[in-house]
């Protein structure tokens, strides 16, 4: 598969939201579906095994519904990026789904062409979120003290905060990589064991924290 191409598995169980989904994906040559799921379960175990770049995953599902699907992805090692697509709106839902580790939430009812727009932005690195969701944001990062920043900072490895400074970039693993000279696979390696130590779920929160702190210092 060439290199270029950003992979991305579909987890909802409307089959025609995900063959809308799929054909709108292929209007664009670097963009590739290469997985659907219709539960969570399924979802999960796909996950694990293709390590996509990146997962659409909806909230309402039969069985397991897509927080803790999320939550169980997380929990398993799953670093692809993911955006929930769904029709919540729901303040508690937002900020349960990023304290959960999505990187972005989306609502079906916007345009397709912005749907579409998002989902490019997704891949590339960028948090992506609905306009009118974006003020719930903010509650949903932890903003610890002075002494606790520092306590994190220096927790970190300089590998790791090299890495850090790079998923503040809005980076890809891909590359963050070619930056540092180093495979998909060690970067990771190293995103996972950072976010363990700073006790964050996601890329996206890594992200907001680490640009508050060099706000702060400026």
């Amino acid at each position: 598969m060439n290199n270029n191409i950003a992979t991305i598995l579909l987890i909802d169980d409307h089959p025609l939201l995900r063959k809308g989904l799929t054909q709108l994906i292929a209007l664009e040559s670097d963009l590739e579906v290469v997985a659907e799921a219709d539960n969570g379960t399924y979802g999960i175990e796909l996950a694990i095994k293709l390590d996509p770049d990146l997962i659409i995953l909806d909230l309402n599902m039969q069985g397991i519904d897509g927080l803790e699907t999320l939550r169980v992805m997380r929990s398993e090692g799953v670093t692809s990026r993911i955006i929930m697509l769904t029709v919540s709106d729901n303040d508690e839902d937002v900020i349960q789904a990023i304290s959960f580790g999505a990187d972005g939430y989306l609502l079906k009812d916007m345009d397709p062409v912005l749907i579409l727009e998002k989902i490019k932005q997704a891949v590339t690195g960028k948090m992506v979120i609905s306009d009118k969701l974006a003020a719930i944001l903010a509650k949903a990062i932890r903003k610890p003290d002075v002494s606790q920043r520092a306590i994190l900072l220096n927790s970190l490895t300089s590998r790791e905060f090299e890495i850090l400074k790079q998923i503040a970039k809005g980076l890809t693993n891909k590359l963050i990589a070619r930056e540092l000279d180093i495979t998909d696979g060690t970067v990771k390696v190293h995103v996972k064991h950072l976010l363990k130590k700073l006790g964050m779920r996601s890329r996206v929160e890594a992200a907001v924290w680490m640009l508050s702190q060099q706000n702060n210092k400026s």
